[in-house]
């Protein structure tokens, strides 16, 4: 859901829509929390705000680049489990 501030005039949905759409299209990687538009005349300023995307770790377990283990299948998750794991000082 996304919220939207019209300031300055009135927009049709269809025009608020269209605003919404452009700006997950031009920033497809970030999240959109909420747009300000402000009607001037035939003109409409927009401004998109974003919220901040939880940061997934990714590790290399075995060989492979994983952010859970939960897909591996038993002998991966005996490998791991049994590998050596080295401190950093």
């Amino acid at each position: 859901m996304v919220d939207v501030n019209v300031t300055g005039g009135k927009l049709r949905r269809e025009e608020i829509d269209f605003y919404i759409e452009k700006a997950k299209a031009k920033y497809p990687e970030k999240h959109l929390r909420s747009v300000d538009l402000e009607v001037d005349g035939d003109f409409v300023n927009a401004q998109y705000h974003f919220s901040d995307m939880p940061f997934q770790r990714i590790r290399r377990i075995t060989g492979y680049l994983v952010g859970t283990l939960d897909r591996f299948n038993n002998a991966k998750r005996a490998e791991e489990k049994a590998r050596v794991k080295h401190d950093v000082q």
